[in-house]
């Protein structure tokens, strides 16, 4: 007893009563083909039951078969992180929608020269960056410009994709103030990640506008930082009634340091974060943050690389406020 043969092009073809080369420009869509063309070429696909080895289709196009998601951060527990989960998730629905692959990759924060080496790999169709720096994007190689694109802000010649988060941020620190909070310190991302610049400058501009004096902590988007940085803030500025924290993982940690220090929330500080993750809504208390539309940003990161969409320079999503019981 044999084994059922698999349809191939060729088999495709014959059905069709065309050459291959047409069924080929049909089966691809790449070159012309009368609308009769098509219609029977589809026709002979579906009754052989045909599918299009992407593999040899990479070869001919050179357009390789995997999409590859390159995290930039100090250690590859950066791949935990839930946003790389989501950022992940929404790209492999672009691709699985184009037969393409997709692989998950740590690259390590001190070691920029592993991104051209990532970009050099066999197979690679495109490449998305989370969490880029302007010297990993820097050694992108020039055969693949074109086909890379970064989740935050990059270099010139790589189009971003990232959350406006100035203008978040104003709206969350702006909230704290109209109701009430005046001495109000900030928790940062990692400082050698650039998108953060632009909600510390959001912040510092609010409290500058209030009369207030800016208390800003380093972090690193956990939650074990978010619960030091709160021991940290109480201990420098006992008197601080509000705590901004520029990702929520990082301000569910400083709920919890808040908690062990027996500091009421949002009676004694309010607490804000960024993101509205999932788990934001079930605190307790529920936590006040600003959106941050990930899946949105990770689906044209993967479209402008798969698609070869001539998006050049950053697009910027809007982040809108989210109120709760913490603040």
């Amino acid at each position: 007893m044999t084994a059922e043969r698999t349809a191939t092009l060729d088999d495709v073809a014959r059905a069709a009563g065309v050459s291959r080369a047409t069924a080929s420009r049909v089966v691809t869509g790449h070159g012309p083909a009368s609308q009769h063309t098509r219609d029977r070429v589809a026709a002979a696909v579906t009754a052989l039951g045909y599918v299009p080895d992407a593999s040899a289709r990479a070869l001919v196009t050179r357009t390789g078969t995997r999409l590859a998601i390159a995290v930039i951060g100090h250690t590859a527990a950066v791949l935990d992180d839930p946003y790389v989960g989501r950022v992940l998730t929404s790209a492999a629905h672009v691709a699985a929608e184009r037969e393409v692959g997709v692989s998950l990759h740590w690259l390590p924060l001190n070691d920029p020269g592993s991104l051209a080496r990532l970009a050099d790999s066999r197979g690679l169709g495109g490449l998305v960056v989370v969490n880029p720096t302007r010297p990993a994007l820097e050694t992108v190689p020039r055969s693949l410009r074109g086909r890379v694109a970064a989740v935050g802000v990059g270099a010139r010649h790589v189009p971003s994709f990232d959350v406006d988060n100035r203008s978040g941020t104003d709206g969350v620190v702006r909230h704290l103030v109209r109701t009430g909070r005046q001495r109000i310190a900030m928790v940062t991302g990692p400082s050698w990640l650039p998108c953060g610049d632009r909600a510390v400058e959001a912040y510092r501009k609010v409290l500058h506008d209030s009369g207030a004096e800016p208390r800003v902590v380093v972090g690193d988007f956990t939650a074990v930082r978010g619960a030091q940085a709160a021991v940290e803030i109480m201990a420098r500025w006992p008197d601080t009634d509000a705590v901004f924290a520029l990702s929520d993982l990082t301000a569910l940690g400083v709920l919890d340091g808040l908690n062990s220090l027996g500091v009421r929330v949002p009676g004694d500080v309010a607490v804000a974060g960024f993101d509205d993750i999932a788990f934001a809504g079930l605190s307790r208390p529920a936590l006040t943050t600003s959106t941050h539309p990930v899946e949105e940003i990770a689906t044209a990161a993967a479209r402008s690389v798969l698609d070869r969409r001539d998006t050049s320079g950053t697009t910027f999503y809007p982040s809108s406020l989210v109120v709760r019981e913490s603040a």
